[in-house]
């Protein structure tokens, strides 16, 4: 699993520009289960279990990450562009950037500090401050490789380092599709569904749509989540613990979990002495809160590899959290899949 996820990371795939992730997971699958594509760009699989499932369940994981698209080139050739996606402006400031289908390298730029006025140096620039820089001498040069509508993202190398440590960019939520492909690959016990979502990051819009057609009882959904167990930050503002095993979650800004499930995580994990833990700050989203309230309600658990970083070049987690949490979601998986 940890080759896959370095080869997902490797992908552009910012919210509805994920074809690249998408034709990429088809190539793992395939011949491991059935699929189609819905309208919007979800991948919706379906894998025979040995047994047929007495509820149906359903796994998600999405392809997007965050970005950029470009929204105008200047008149001496540089681009501006808009966020796509949560993106805090400081982790961009001076990062490497690939921009539209030729993959032009790029550098984000701001006004050089000897030129910013005193007491403003320690301000955050405004989004609309910064610009990419491609190297070119004129709007004429530039839109030569770029065109408006471009995505534009980070461009940062894999690593390993540490005791396990991986850093790289849009481990959320490669790390949870490189999960969902392990699970489609291995034998199940029962029938199971997937979908890798699009548009997650912008609203969980792929997942309302897939989630629709799906129509399950169940859904787990796999993620990443905030890990702030860094320097100068205490107790439970942490949120989880990279080590510690995957992060399951009682409640997030758009979802309240249902107990019975969020319980049995942790009763599935003791049982099978896997490693996990409760997320314990009430932050963030994911596609869990448009797949709860799709057709007449759907019983919703999320498991999330706690991931440092997060929505920046170097999202770092630990593999052995990511091995940890594919224990759990297949585990739970079957518990769901035969209540």
């Amino acid at each position: 699993m940890l080759e896959t996820i370095k080869e997902l990371c490797a992908i552009s795939g910012i919210s509805g520009r994920e074809n690249s992730v998408r034709d990429y997971i088809i190539k793992k699958i395939e011949g491991y289960a059935e699929y189609s594509i819905d309208p919007l760009g979800n991948l919706i699989v379906f894998k025979k279990g040995k047994n047929p499932a007495k509820n149906k369940v359903m796994l998600d994981a999405h392809m997007d990450e965050v970005g950029m698209i470009i929204t105008a080139i200047t008149s001496d050739g540089f681009l501006r562009f808009a966020k796509v996606g949560g993106i805090d402006s400081r982790v961009m400031l001076g990062r490497t950037v690939k921009v539209g289908e030729k993959g032009v390298s790029g550098v984000i730029g701001i006004k050089p500090v000897h030129l910013v006025e005193k007491g403003q140096e320690a301000d955050i620039p405004k989004p609309d401050e910064l610009y990419i820089d491609i190297g070119a001498k004129s709007k004429e040069e530039a839109a030569e490789y770029v065109r408006l509508g471009d995505a534009a993202w980070f461009d940062s190398d894999f690593v390993e380092f540490g005791d396990g440590f991986i850093k790289a960019k849009a481990l959320d939520d490669r790390a949870g599709c490189a999960i969902l492909i392990e699970l489609i690959r291995s034998e199940l016990e029962y029938d199971t569904w997937f979908s890798f979502s699009v548009q997650e990051e912008i609203g969980t819009r792929g997942a309302m749509a897939s989630a629709f057609t799906i129509a399950p009882d169940y859904a787990i959904v796999v993620e990443t989540t905030t890990a702030a167990d860094i320097s100068g930050v205490k107790d439970e503002k942490r949120v989880c613990i990279c080590g510690d095993g995957g992060a399951v979650s009682f409640m997030d800004r758009s979802t309240i979990y249902n107990r019975e499930l969020f319980d049995k995580a942790f009763e599935v994990a003791k049982e099978q002495d896997i490693l996990c833990q409760p997320k314990t700050l009430v932050a963030g989203g994911n596609d869990a809160g448009a797949i709860h309230k799709s057709r007449g309600g759907v019983k919703t658990l999320t498991v999330s590899v706690p991931c440092r970083y997060l929505h920046s070049p170097g999202c770092v987690i630990k593999y052995s959290d990511a091995a940890q949490s594919l224990k759990l979601i297949g585990a739970m998986a079957e518990e769901f899949a035969k209540w």
